[in-house]
């Protein structure tokens, strides 16, 4: 497992939201970018988490943190443990009175959440290998760099990751 964090929220050629995940340690992805796409009720749930902004009323994963924190529950930690057909899928680890518990979870869900409760999030080494993509597209200046990554972006096809 490989710790991730959200290096930002993009929009892909047809207008979908893209969270983009890279690896804490530049050394542990080999400079890899996981791009996963999510909806964009998800995209504005981790944005408002990722730059500590506050929405009007409270989103639902606010919610699910304020039901977490009044049953005594903890997020520990987020896997994306792996992709099969295109669709990734995550785990949610809760620390409760009651023990320990790993709950099923969508990844979108799953990373609003932690960017929420302080988490960490990790993905499985061969999730980030089968569909990372080179975060370093073209040498130069990191302008250059988002610049070759969009247009990555805009020719993509989601399908392009299926198996």
């Amino acid at each position: 497992m490989v710790q991730v964090r959200v290096a930002g929220v993009a929009l892909d050629g047809a207008g979908q939201h893209v969270i983009l995940l890279t690896p804490q340690d530049d050394a542990d992805g080999d400079g890899r970018v996981l791009p996963i796409w999510i909806g964009a009720q998800e995209a504005t749930s981790i944005l408002i988490a990722v730059e500590g902004a506050q929405a009007p009323r409270p989103l639902a994963h606010d919610l699910m943190r304020s039901l977490l924190e009044a049953s005594g529950a903890a997020v520990e930690r987020v896997d994306i443990t792996r992709i099969e057909d295109g669709t990734f899928y995550a785990e949610v680890t809760l620390r409760a009175p009651s023990g320990v518990h790993i709950v099923d979870a969508r990844p979108s869900d799953a990373v609003a959440l932690a960017s929420r409760t302080g988490a960490p999030v990790f993905v499985a080494d061969d999730v980030l290998e089968e569909a990372g993509v080179p975060g370093t597209i073209v040498e130069g200046s990191e302008e250059q760099e988002v610049e070759e990554f969009q247009r990555f972006l805009d020719d993509v096809d989601p399908d392009d990751f299926r198996g």
